[in-house]
């Protein structure tokens, strides 16, 4: 049976470390647990220590995911965010589904720990998206057979949707696969800013992205989050970090 090992790219969360990874631990007992720190100033370090095999990573979703798939020794990398909740069922499906030598990575079904009319379209077009375009981000929990992940180099070296550039590299070698067992993610971020407008903001960065806009400005707009001017549109940030 293939060895898997869990890789945790985290900064400041000292609020669910403990959470996350004590129902890792408990769902997934055989599997390597390695969390890659990213400069954390909190007690995230000492509250996964004890949990985990920590590791110092230079700060950055793509560096530390990285850090961690090269320290780890499984034969499938599975990348899972400290926010998110991880059905017990996926396992046992991932490695099903990377029976077939024709797949290379894949995803979990999307949902989110709130139930809201704008939560539950966001969670059924990202998943459909990943079904049809192949198109598989973070918080899906995404999983790589570790030989493809090493041809790749890895994830690529950008700031932001290097999950989406990781998965579009991963399609052009073999089939990801959707399984069905749920990746249960955090609406924080989408419910402070407004459901609606986060889902229109981020389509607007995927289409900056498509467009060939320079991943470091689409981070530094990202970061300021979503602005509307007076009439209700999107206003866009200026090059410079605001």
């Amino acid at each position: 049976m293939n060895q898997v090992s869990i890789i945790v790219p985290v900064l400041n969360e000292e609020a669910t470390i403990h959470g996350a990874l004590s129902r890792l631990r408990r769902g997934f007992p055989d599997c390597e647990l390695i969390v890659v720190d990213g400069g954390s100033t909190d007690a995230t370090v000492e509250l996964a220590a004890p949990l985990s095999t920590v590791i110092a990573g230079e700060r950055g979703r793509a560096r530390q995911m990285n850090e961690g798939a090269r320290h780890a020794s499984g034969d499938i990398l599975w990348f899972v965010h400290a926010d998110t909740a991880v059905d017990p069922d996926a396992l046992s499906q991932i490695r099903v589904a990377l029976a077939d030598p024709a797949v290379v990575g894949g995803g979990l079904s999307l949902r989110f720990d709130r139930r809201t009319p704008a939560l539950n379209y966001l969670a059924w077009t990202s998943n459909a998206r990943a079904r049809r375009l192949h198109h598989i981000f973070g918080d899906q929990a995404m999983f790589i057979r570790r030989t493809d992940f090493d041809a790749l180099g890895g994830f690529p070296a950008l700031p932001i949707m290097e999950d989406l550039e990781m998965s579009r590299r991963l399609h052009k070698r073999g089939a990801l696969r959707v399984v069905p067992a749920t990746s249960t993610a955090s609406s924080r971020r989408l419910t402070a800013h407004g459901t609606w407008r986060m889902i229109a903001f981020m389509q607007y960065l995927k289409l900056l992205y498509f467009a060939g806009v320079d991943p470091e400005a689409i981070q530094v707009r990202y970061t300021a989050g979503p602005r509307l001017f007076p009439n209700g549109s999107l206003r866009t940030a200026p090059a410079g970090r605001s």
